[in-house]
């Protein structure tokens, strides 16, 4: 690989981890597997069988978790400590052999695009799921699969194109981001203040001893 394919593929996988860590694995791993893809002798051993067969198995509970409303904001909570440094690590796997240096700004800037797309995920699940429909949650499920496979597909064999498409994707999550935090705080504080009020002692009822309250 070129320099700008080691990119492209280092920033990739970091970027599609963040939406779908086991999706990102078993792609790369089967596409080496199978010759369609070189990976670097870090990133190798994501076509070792054992870990595709982890990777598969924890992709198929993520496939019917992450359509569940309630349950998928739960997964990706805990996910927040899987997802990041996975993509921190897969980015710095990328360009290991170049030296130590590189190795380093790869894990530093892949763990930021990890959580930066992981956060947008994260954050627009949790809106979606104000809505007591079950459509929009599979949907946007599906949608995030397909979008992983999609931009790791571009960055393998057009690379140009998925850094410039990157860059575009790092301009729109610092003005979605906010907004993103915005509105899930909005949601925080409605369920916060509904439980205060059902968890109130009423105001008028009996008193301790049966007695008619105040």
């Amino acid at each position: 690989m070129d320099a700008i394919q080691t990119i492209a593929l280092g920033m990739g996988a970091a970027w599609a981890s963040g939406i779908n860590l086991y999706a990102t694995i078993l792609v790369l791993g089967i596409l080496n597997l199978t010759g369609h893809v070189v990976l670097p002798p870090d990133l190798q051993v994501l076509s070792d069988p054992l870990v595709l067969a982890a990777a598969g198995l924890m992709y198929g509970v993520e496939f019917f978790a992450d359509k569940v409303p309630g349950v998928d904001n739960g997964w990706d909570a805990l996910h927040s400590f899987v997802r990041i440094p996975a993509g921190a690590l897969l980015a710095a796997g990328a360009v290991a052999e170049v030296g130590p240096a590189a190795e380093l700004a790869a894990a530093l800037v892949g763990g930021s695009l990890a959580a930066a797309t992981h956060a947008t995920k994260a954050g627009s699940r949790l809106l979606i799921n104000t809505s007591p429909e079950p459509v929009t949650n599979w949907a946007a499920s599906i949608g995030e699969d397909v979008l992983a496979v999609a931009g790791l597909w571009t960055a393998l064999n057009h690379p140009w194109i998925f850094l410039v498409l990157l860059a575009a994707f790092v301009l729109l999550l610092a003005w979605l981001l906010p907004r993103l935090w915005r509105a899930a705080r909005r949601i925080g504080r409605g369920i916060a203040g509904l439980l205060r009020r059902r968890g109130a002692p009423a105001r008028h009822g009996t008193g301790p001893a049966g007695e008619p309250g105040p």
